[in-house]
């Protein structure tokens, strides 16, 4: 009788560690790593598309798919990432394939995780080679890991790579980066709400971060925790104006544009958790109201932040929004102005007119309501009157009406506003000859 007991259990404990095992998925490496070497045999770009699906897409996890899908990435995204980063694929590689044996610690985070969260839905984790833009993101219950930049190292071969803050971000990682990545990534499984404020998104990174430090009982390593540690008067006061915005620009997923001092919303928002946990008397319960806070409720994550005692000042909602909008920059004016009639057909360029200088380069236009043939713009000329009048060449016809919309998705001032008017219509109609 104690010999069966002794089976079950056996068996038992085995069923357990085969199903939590089964949870992490490190199969795509394996497999883009097999068919990266049937590619280097052929100079044939149509044969290393076939290799490239064959080999490496087809025979793609669910978690893989669902990263193509959400990056979209193809067949084509990963042979040119072969064809032109060889000597960085190959220092990357040995990296990649330590995610093996780091198993026992991934599990061991989760287990972690589940004793300071009891109510830890189960998420699968999955290690995959992506396209180079994108270390980790989750869809649905699974976590998404690129490991060809979750595993970069100061010693990786970036001779090949263009991007300064792909570089930057090498610099400061480690392999152990890899545990407290996924769990952060975990914590988005467990979420609700996608709010596009800045408040609601700072406090949804940040909680994944102080989760993560939980997790592995000491600091992480980010490079937005020491910069916004040695700046916190000057970031926690440009916050505090900004946070009811939707103006992501100097807060989130901006690394390309603000080098050192980019995704300081990451700090903030692990802050405002850190404070709202060590304030609180019940850590457990803590964590919970962390992780399960709803973003899709302005009110809720507002009485989040009062509670946490992030900030010791009285917050007035709407006098921070009005302020806000007395610095939007907006169209001033039109030439020709907006809404003319018998425009001369003759003229080659038209004009926009900012109330302040504007960042050159960064221009987004829309077709109007009626399609493309009401377009008349052919080419951006450039910036001109201290950039603060933008452009544009055009090509116009004699008794046509035209009409094109400006959004404020690229249009912003020097000082990091975006434009008033999320979608402007600029309307005119030529006379005529």
């Amino acid at each position: 009788m104690k010999r069966i007991s002794t089976i079950i259990l056996s068996l038992v404990f085995a069923s357990a560690f085969s199903q939590k095992s089964a949870k992490i998925f490190t199969s795509d490496i394996d497999n883009f790593w097999v068919a990266y070497d049937s590619i280097q045999k052929t100079n044939d770009h149509t044969q290393k598309l076939a290799l490239i699906k064959k080999l490496y897409t087809d025979k793609g996890t669910p978690g893989l798919k669902a990263f193509m899908k959400a990056r979209d990435y193809n067949d084509t995204v990963f042979v040119n990432i072969i064809e032109k980063y060889p000597k960085f694929l190959n220092s990357i590689r040995p990296n990649t394939l330590t995610i093996k044996t780091k198993t026992n610690e991934l599990e061991a985070s989760i287990i972690k995780l589940k004793e300071i969260y009891p109510d830890l839905k189960e998420a699968e984790m999955y290690f995959t080679i992506g396209g180079l833009n994108s270390g980790g993101t989750v869809s649905g219950k699974m976590v998404l890991v690129g490991a060809e930049l979750a595993t970069g190292l100061p010693s990786t071969d970036i001779s090949e790579l263009k991007d300064e803050w792909l570089k930057s971000v090498f610099a400061m990682q480690s392999l152990d980066n890899i545990v407290s990545l996924n769990v952060h990534e975990y914590i988005h499984t467990q979420q609700t709400g996608d709010r596009r404020r800045v408040l609601s998104q700072s406090i949804k990174e940040g909680a994944c971060d102080l989760m993560a430090e939980l997790v592995m009982n000491k600091p992480l390593e980010r490079k937005y925790l020491s910069y916004g540690a040695a700046h916190t008067a000057e970031v926690k006061n440009l916050f505090k104006k900004e946070m009811f915005t939707g103006n992501f620009t100097n807060w989130l997923y901006n690394g390309r544009q603000k080098g050192e001092s980019a995704d300081l919303g990451y700090y903030i928002g692990y802050e405002i958790c850190k404070s709202y946990y060590r304030n609180a008397k019940d850590k457990k319960k803590a964590v919970k109201d962390i992780i399960e806070l709803n973003y899709n409720n302005d009110k809720a994550v507002e009485d989040f932040l009062t509670r946490s005692k992030f900030f010791t000042e009285k917050i007035d909602k709407q006098k921070l929004i009005s302020e806000y909008e007395k610095n939007l920059p907006y169209v001033v004016k039109t030439d020709p102005a907006n809404g003319t009639v018998n425009v001369n057909a003759d003229i080659k360029e038209i004009r926009i007119t900012f109330s302040k200088e504007m960042v050159p380069g960064n221009y987004s236009f829309n077709l109007s309501d009626k399609g493309k043939e009401y377009m008349p713009i052919t080419k951006v000329i450039g910036m001109e009157n201290g950039d603060k009048t933008l452009v544009l060449g055009v090509d116009l016809k004699p008794g046509k009406e035209y009409e094109f919309v400006i959004t404020n998705k690229s249009f912003a001032s020097k000082d990091g506003y975006p434009l008033k008017d999320e979608n402007l219509l600029i309307k005119f109609k030529t006379g005529n000859k």
